[in-house]
């Protein structure tokens, strides 16, 4: 009990870190926008300690099927900080955030070609938006796809080296997906891999679609302020983060959906072969 604690303290630790990161880094920051984060950090620090600290599932998939996790925070965590290097090399130039710009623009520029999503995640720029808030957005963007490429690449090798999740353990089903009832109905293989499928076709559409739900959310709210230092960060990060972890949960859900296949074929034979024993 004390090492579930202890590990569940220094997660909350770490997400905190996470959130409060662009406040840390970026100068300027107003009142109202560190009050809202302070808040937001105090809500994720306890939801951490709550999800991590009990026995019993709540949200958290994959909880005691690591490095699952583990990869998702680690590719956010070095998204948000190097978009806010990268954001403060702007204002407060240094040999670092220099080289992190100089590798943003190259790897934006490969990136930006017709009807790709760095291309269209320009579409949500204002229309009165400047050549330097173009310009910061498509490094930007560059940058955050390229990290979500990276995980996702790092999951597969993880996964394939590993033999994840069988590394584990036994695989809890009700422990690592809470969310899914495999007393539902339907086989449980046949809902995993519909799962798993949608996970990854959403994942690849998320890009895309993204922008186009935005702009065509701004003709009825308003246009979204992406010039501003922290929403540019956490709309670039979810932008590239969440196609990536669809990605990979579909992957995971598949996985799973074969060790249960597997698992059935290899109990069939046994039965078989103990109903051939001579009697």
């Amino acid at each position: 009990m004390t090492s579930r604690l202890i590990g569940a303290f220094i997660r909350a630790v770490l997400v905190v870190m996470l959130i409060i990161t662009p406040s840390l880094m970026l100068p300027g920051i107003h009142q109202e926008t560190a009050q809202i984060v302070a808040l937001a950090a105090i809500f994720a620090f306890a939801l951490t300690i709550f999800e991590y600290a009990s026995t019993y599932p709540g949200l958290v998939e994959f909880r005691e099927a690591p490095p699952f996790n583990r990869i998702r925070f680690f590719s956010l965590m070095v998204t948000v900080f190097i978009l806010s290097s990268v954001m403060r090399g702007d204002t407060d130039p240094t040999t670092f955030t220099a080289f992190l710009t100089a590798v943003g623009t190259l790897i934006g520029n490969a990136l930006d070609f017709p009807y790709s999503p760095v291309r269209l995640i320009t579409l949500m720029l204002p229309e009165n938006a400047t050549v330097h808030d173009i310009l910061m957005l498509r490094t930007q963007a560059g940058i955050a796809y390229l990290i979500s490429i990276i995980s996702l690449a790092v999951f597969l090798i993880v996964l394939r080296v590993t033999g994840w999740p069988k590394r584990t353990g036994s695989f809890n089903v009700w422990v690592n997906l809470p969310m899914f009832d495999p007393t539902a109905g339907g086989d449980v293989v046949e809902r995993l891999e519909r799962d798993a499928r949608f996970n990854v076709a959403l994942g690849f559409i998320l890009p895309f679609l993204t922008p186009a739900a935005v702009k065509a959310a701004s003709g009825l709210f308003g246009s979204l302020s992406i010039t501003n230092d922290q929403t540019m960060i956490w709309t670039l990060a979810a932008w590239a983060f969440l196609p990536a972890s669809l990605f990979m949960r579909g992957i995971a859900m598949q996985r799973v959906a074969s060790l249960i296949t597997a698992q059935r074929t290899r109990n069939a034979i046994r039965s078989g072969a103990a109903g051939l024993q001579p009697a």
